[in-house]
């Protein structure tokens, strides 16, 4: 199935890399800790891990304005910009 999408697509949605490291952050900042007193107290940890995280986000997406066309013509009815 992923390789009926157009290449220009492929490679915007093939990203483990950033997900594998997303969840190795995250894991990192739950892991340190053994115990939260509330799930609300581990709902904040993780907003600001991943606040802090996305700061680190700062190189745009490659070739994303051929893979937004893509996405128009594959899901137009779903997209709006």
């Amino acid at each position: 199935m992923f390789f009926d999408y157009p290449p220009q697509v492929r490679k915007v949605i093939y990203t483990t890399n950033a997900i594998e490291s997303l969840n190795a952050s995250m894991r990192k900042v739950t892991k340190t800790r053994r115990s939260f007193p509330t799930d609300q107290a581990v709902m904040k940890v993780l907003y600001l891990a991943l606040h802090h995280i996305s700061m680190k986000w700062t190189m745009p997406i490659r070739d994303w304005k051929q893979a937004m066309s893509q996405f128009m013509i594959l899901f137009g009815d779903r997209i709006s910009q």
